[in-house]
């Protein structure tokens, strides 16, 4: 990758993708010079880690302007001049420059703060401190700071901007002496004003005024020899003079020495402070360009922001792969007019995908796409936020050509043929892999035939060195060559054959019509000059785009079809993988819950030996008959044994067992039932009555009160007589259809029809023979045979609405059953009521996630293509 400056072609590029502009827009929103000198110095360059790093401090401040902290003033005075200016020894900096220099490092030092300790945790000591922006907190990591200048500056200025009075001892002196002198005159002038009214010499409300820095009296000229002064000056009329008395002659005499001294005290201070800055300038200047770049991230970032504009993902190697592009002029102009851009989608990637060529109609958005390109690619090459989607990807360029030469062009310097070929004769010389070439209209200009030959042959050219591009055409061989070369691919500007009008949407993997016929006929020439034409070139010629629409349609309907099939295949695998398993899981959870059954079984048997153990003592203690005790151990001695030998004989001693199972539970759960045991007995109480129950019945028996319920059997709901058909089976649900009701339900509420738990045919009766592994089997056998037979497409035309509505649901459930995605029903547009019947119906399809009409060029508005879950 060749680092630098992105090398373009021609010189005027920017122009002719209105760059220009878009930098006169960012510069808008730069509140100082330095950062609007920065706008303007933008240029679009290669370097992926400066233009990583660089877009990374432009979405940083995208979040910082959305978020709720507030990013302190950038609004400073550029005191770079007056910075400059004092470098020579003995020069002095202005009050009001040495102001705005303060306000400056304030600014700089609130910026230091904000992004280096504000938003910043963890502690430098064991180098765990993080910052919420890095890559703005890495701008100022270096930053110079000044506090000793910085305190300075502010001990010698006021609130005002001025230099406080006692900044020096003898400026307090100076300034001490002025204002009496100022107040006494004040004093004198008064008392004059009021004997003047008083003598009429003057008219009431005549305020002193002052010329040349000296106080006067306004008087009118007949009166003027009534005060004793100087007269300064007349008024353009004549009918005012203007007198300085004689009182106070001297008065303004002093207050001219006591300025011209005060300032000669300021030019001292200032002159002090400037050799105090002058061994900083280097930093100080280095502090300006160092808030000129803050200013300038956030101009790019203001104007993102104010364009619907993202940082997208950069890629190191050349690539684009937009979602949702908009071209941020076009985008501006319409949004001031009311209207919605259209998105542009573009995918370019190795190996198959680097020179698109598009083409469509007339004004049918061909060239604003080209410009789209151009511009987004320029501007994020130079670090600026573009409005994408934010899946979008961008590579990186090292050159970018562009040839545009009609009148939709910002310049058209480039609209001969001649022009044309001179600048083809450099793209085939200078591109290569890292390159980007934007042409519009290629092969124009000239001869149809010729000028299609040499443009497919600089086709083939650009293509062989490894270039990128988007090329807009027209000629037919342009399209055909695409569709034969890898590298190539097409692109159509789609266009609503039905309403005559552009879409201003690209689709890529297409060549696109120019619809020539169509649009003449639509401008309103007249039917025997395009009856006349079409016979001219011939009706093969005529057809030919329809024919190549046909091709492409089927071309992508067989290539959905193929990629629906391995789709199947892999879900079909996966399904009887997963039916293995399950059954594998089912065998050992039964061996599992018989196992535990039995040894609970035992436990409790054994508690209920122990227990009559004990009633033996009791009896024993009460004297009972030896004879009796004797036969009482006798008996439990003897169904001890036989609970042992349970799995070799499992009938009479199991038998035994769960009658005496049986008795101990009943007497444990009337216990709990008069609250002298806890909840957790009574728990287990139930649970060993469940598990009991299971050992009893045996495998068989569960089986039968939990029957395995497959998609397309027949079943009823617990407590209707309604029959209906399994659909689908997901964990403890099943989807069943009741005619033209679905409803889901949990799998322990279905039951066999009525008159099939007892009398079942001999197929059914062989079906319950089978294994569970061969029933899937059966089952998979049977999907596989219907998803072959299974059509994607259903036509409805010319039924009613009922009768299209019943084979609608059929349809549609067979859809669902057979995990088909995407599905499409024909009904014509006619009044449109077959239609919104239809749409109605997939609106209350628990399995139907999306629908709409289908592509225009496809029969638009007289199909309905439905995404299925």
């Amino acid at each position: 990758m060749r680092l630098g400056r992105v090398a373009h072609y021609p010189e005027s590029f920017e122009a002719k993708i209105a760059f220009d502009e878009v930098r006169m827009l960012v510069a808008e929103h730069a509140l100082t010079p330095m950062g609007r000198e920065r706008v303007e110095g933008l240029v679009c360059r290669d370097d992926f880690s400066t233009l990583s790093q660089e877009l990374t401090q432009v979405q940083e401040m995208q979040q910082l302007l959305r978020g709720e902290l507030e990013l302190p003033s950038l609004r400073v005075v550029d005191c770079r001049e007056a910075l400059q200016r004092i470098r020579p020894q003995g020069t002095y900096i202005e009050q009001e420059e040495l102001a705005d220099l303060l306000q400056m490092l304030r600014s700089l030092h609130a910026l230091y703060y904000f992004f280096r300790v504000q938003t910043a945790s963890g502690s430098v000591e064991d180098e765990s401190l993080t910052f919420l922006y890095p890559e703005l907190s890495r701008v100022l990591e270096n930053c110079p700071t000044f506090p000793k200048i910085e305190q300075a500056m502010a001990r010698l200025l006021g609130k005002d901007g001025k230099i406080r009075d006692n900044a020096t001892g003898e400026l307090l002196r100076i300034r001490t002496e002025l204002s009496d002198t100022e107040r006494s005159i004040s004093g004198s002038l008064q008392r004059i004003l009021r004997t003047a009214r008083a003598e009429g010499w003057v008219e009431e409300g005549v305020q002193p005024s002052l010329r040349d820095g000296r106080l006067v009296i306004p008087v009118s000229p007949m009166y003027k020899r009534k005060i004793k002064g100087i007269v300064h000056d007349e008024s353009a009329t004549g009918r005012t003079v203007y007198i300085e008395p004689v009182e106070l002659v001297e008065a303004n005499n002093r207050i001219r020495e006591l300025e011209a001294e005060e300032r000669r005290e300021l030019i001292h201070i200032l002159t002090e402070i400037a050799n105090k800055l002058r061994p900083n300038l280097s930093h100080l200047l280095g502090a300006y360009e160092l808030l000129g770049v803050i200013d300038f991230i956030r101009s790019k970032a203001q104007w993102g922001l104010s364009h619907e504009a993202i940082c997208p993902r950069l890629e190191a190697e050349p690539r684009l792969e937009w979602f949702g592009a908009k071209h941020p002029l076009l985008m501006r102009s319409l949004k001031a007019q009311g209207r919605e851009i259209v998105p542009l989608d573009i995918e370019l990637s190795l190996p198959e995908r680097r020179l698109l060529i598009i083409s469509g109609p007339n004004a049918g958005g061909k060239s604003v796409c080209l410009k789209t390109v151009g511009l987004l690619q320029y501007m994020v090459q130079c670090a600026l936020p573009i409005p994408v989607a934010e899946q979008s990807r961008v590579g990186v360029f090292s050159r970018l050509f562009i040839d545009i030469g009609d009148e939709q062009s910002i310049e058209d310097d480039l609209s001969t043929y001649s022009s044309h070929l001179s600048n083809m004769k450099h793209f085939a010389r200078e591109c290569d892999p890292e390159t980007l070439i934007l042409i519009d209209e290629f092969g124009g200009g000239t001869e149809p035939t010729i000028g299609g030959a040499i443009a497919q042959a600089l086709l083939h050219r650009f293509n062989e060195q490894g270039a990128w591009g988007v090329i807009t055409t027209h000629y037919q061989n342009l399209k055909t060559f695409a569709e034969d070369h890898e590298g190539l691919v097409n692109g159509a500007m789609l266009y609503d054959r039905h309403e005559m009008r552009p879409l201003f949407r690209l689709s890529i993997g297409r060549p696109g019509s120019s619809f020539a016929i169509e649009i003449a006929r639509k401008i309103g020439l007249p039917e025997e000059v395009i009856q006349e034409a079409r016979q001219i070139v011939g009706s093969d010629y005529i057809d030919m785009d329809k024919y190549l629409q046909d091709i492409i349609r089927d071309k992508r309907y067989w290539e959905g079809k193929r990629e629906s099939i391995r789709r199947e295949e892999k879900a079909l695998q996966q399904a009887a993988q997963k039916y293995h398993d399950e059954i594998a899981a089912l065998k050992a959870q039964r061996a599992e819950l018989l196992a535990e059954a039995r040894d609970e079984a035992k436990r409790i048997v054994n508690e209920a030996g122990s227990r009559v153990e004990r009633t033996i003592r009791e009896i024993k203690e009460a004297e009972a008959e030896r004879e009796r005790t004797i036969s009482l151990r006798q008996e439990l001695r003897s169904y001890q044994e036989d609970l042992s030998t349970e799995t070799e004989d499992d009938g009479l001693s199991a038998q035994k067992a769960q009658r005496e199972v049986e008795r101990i539970l009943r007497r444990r759960e009337r216990k709990a039932g008069r609250g002298q045991g806890s909840k957790d007995e009574a728990k287990v109480v139930a649970k060993l009555r469940q598990l009991t129950q299971q050992a009893a019945q045996g495998p068989e028996a569960s089986a039968e009160q939990r029957p395995q319920w497959t998609v397309g059997q027949e079943v009823r709901i617990e407590g209707q007589q309604s029959v209906g058909t399994i659909l689908s089976i997901k964990d403890e649900e099943a989807i069943v259809a009741m005619g033209m009701l679905k409803v889901t339900i949990a799998l322990d509420r279905l039951r066999q029809p009525n008159g099939k738990d007892k009398s079942q045919t001999k197929q059914q009766q062989k079906a319950q023979s089978l294994t569970l592994g061969q029933r899937h089997s059966s089952i998979l056998d049977q999907l596989r045979e219907k998803r072959l037979h299974f059509k994607q497409d259903l036509d409805l035309r010319g039924m009613r609405v009922n009768e299209a509505l019943e084979a609608t649901t059929y349809f549609v459930d067979d859809a669902l059953q057979l995990g088909i995605s995407r599905v499409r029903i024909l009904h014509g547009t006619g009044t449109g009521a077959l239609r919104e019947a239809i749409r109605q119906y997939l609106s209350g399809v628990p399995g139907v996630r999306h629908y709409a009409d289908e592509h225009v060029q496809l029969g638009g508005a007289g199909i309905t293509v439905i995404d299925l879950e």
